[in-house]
């Protein structure tokens, strides 16, 4: 009659563990809708939300450089790089439609390759003060303190890098892969 029954701090963690991915699911699929509306478009926002994909793969090499535990720490990390890949891929698609529509680009290439080295500049500037101002805490891991900010450090600067190198290339290439066939917008 006798039987193991974990509980306390464990029970605790797994319960948070699971209500922050579910959370995060419900974050992301928010993101889609507020970004379809505000683009007036689900192509545009599906363009923005091919970067957070690119963030993970970075995000994971962290968590299991950091130790490969998927802590809390780790999924906090995670939601705030979404949010990060979300923003610069905000800038990214916005400043291409902006050349389009306000600028009155009419060549599809054109636009998307100025677009790009438009944005390069602010979205490396953004993804380096992040990531720079997170190495001491990253490199802090260890020390007593550091249990939740250390994980949480080093999965975001892993995810900057995958993030930031592969939006400028992933995100351009497909946004002129989904608008090729459509011709110049009105």
């Amino acid at each position: 009659g006798y039987r193991v029954e974990y509980s306390g701090q464990f029970e605790s963690s797994e319960q948070a563990a699971s209500l922050l991915l579910w959370l995060s699911i419900a974050v992301v699929i928010a993101m889609f809708f507020i970004l379809a509306a505000a683009f007036g478009s689900g192509g545009l926002a599906g363009l923005v939300m091919v970067n957070l994909p690119l963030a993970l793969v970075g995000g994971v090499a962290g968590v299991f450089v950091s130790g490969g535990v998927l802590s809390i720490a780790s999924i906090i990390g995670l939601i705030a790089l979404l949010g990060i890949a979300a923003r610069n891929g905000i800038m990214l698609v916005s400043h291409i439609e902006y050349l389009r529509q306000e600028e009155g680009v009419t060549d599809l290439r054109h636009a998307v390759v100025q677009g790009s080295i438009d944005r390069v500049v602010p979205i490396l500037m953004t993804a380096l003060c992040t990531g720079l101002a997170l190495v001491p805490v990253a490199l802090g891991a260890g020390e007593p303190g550091s249990e939740i900010q250390a994980p949480m450090a080093t999965v975001i600067i892993f995810g900057l890098i995958t993030s930031t190198a592969l939006n400028m290339i992933v995100v351009p290439a497909a946004y002129y892969t989904a608008h090729a066939g459509a011709g110049p917008r009105s």
